[in-house]
């Protein structure tokens, strides 16, 4: 089989008004953690051509029990760790690769002209300094944003909602990892699975 028909069947389920608009499209995660590594698989199986991708942290062994790495990549930065793991997905991906720490300041240098950009950053403190920059920039990109996703509290109270324009959060809201003990796969990946979708409903002109 040919990487063309190979690329064929991989999207066939896809819907071709969503592939339409998903290859058009340029996706923005800011941290690459147990959100974002998620997030980007997932946003890689849909046919979405360009992520953007920013964190300045490296693997490390407690990353492995909710994140998409290897043990093999321990001490990698996770910029290139998540490149070489989705490039496998999906060789036709373009990635743009930030290995640096995002803030207030610089959040609108790497993700300027992004149709959307998902917020997976772990402290508190960093999401709102970075979700009040990009807010405030003139392009006005939505955000999906994630708030509340420690422990194994019922799944049902994950949900997403619209916070203010441009503005999309994903979570319980309540379960910060601080006060709840664990963090696990399982309220990770719903939590990144919702932002996802949101992602591709707002490229959709869908509303919350």
């Amino acid at each position: 089989m040919t990487m063309e028909q190979i690329q064929a069947k991989m999207f066939e389920r896809v819907p071709g008004k969503v592939l339409e608009k998903l290859s058009k499209s340029r996706i923005g995660i800011a941290g690459l953690g147990g959100l974002g590594s998620n997030i980007a698989w997932m946003l890689a199986r849909t046919g979405t051509p360009t992520l953007v991708l920013v964190d300045f942290d490296r693997v490390e062994p407690g990353n492995l029990n909710r994140q998409q790495y290897f043990p093999e990549q321990i001490g990698m930065l996770k910029t290139k760790a998540l490149k070489e793991n989705l490039m496998k997905i999906n060789p036709w991906l373009n990635i743009e690769l930030y290995s640096e720490k995002v803030t207030e300041e610089n959040s609108c240098n790497f993700f300027s002209g992004c149709q959307v950009v998902c917020e997976a950053l772990d402290d508190a403190a960093a999401k709102a300094d970075f979700i009040t920059g990009m807010l405030g920039s003139k392009e006005k990109i939505p955000v999906v944003a994630a708030s509340g996703m420690a422990g194994i509290g019922d799944a049902n109270r994950i949900q997403t909602v619209k916070k203010m324009n441009h503005l999309y959060v994903c979570g319980d809201e309540e379960s910060d990892y601080q006060e709840v003990e664990g963090m696990l796969a399982p309220r990770v990946n719903l939590v990144a699975a919702h932002q996802a979708n949101q992602v591709i409903r707002l490229l959709m002109g869908e509303e919350q």
